[in-house]
């Protein structure tokens, strides 16, 4: 998507930013290796990914509020204990914003 606006605007792209959530299934070390050779002979060569974790938010049906999750292997609020399995946030994996290069 960052390279079909680049191209659509005719200029390099000096930064790529990037919403990573922690069940995106996309491990964030693998993605900053990878990067670089991805965008090699691109209009995006020589631009930095720039990643913000999305922490795990999930909406506790007993206390009616949301919560942010310690750990990924449990599904209980924080504060009471309630099992629970509505997702607010976590699993993004979205662009953002763009930086060009004038």
């Amino acid at each position: 998507m960052a390279q079909e606006e680049a191209e659509r605007r005719k200029v390099q792209v000096d930064a790529v930013h990037l919403d990573l959530g922690a069940l995106s299934g996309v491990v964030k070390e693998a993605l900053l290796f990878s990067y670089g050779v991805a965008c090699d002979g691109t209009l995006l060569e020589g631009s930095r990914l720039v990643v913000t974790d999305v922490p795990i938010e999930v909406f506790c049906s007993v206390c009616k509020v949301p919560r942010t999750l310690k750990s990924m292997q449990w599904f209980c609020c924080p504060e009471c204990g309630a099992a629970t399995s509505e997702i607010l946030h976590g699993k993004e994996l979205v662009i953002t914003a763009l930086e060009l290069k004038q």
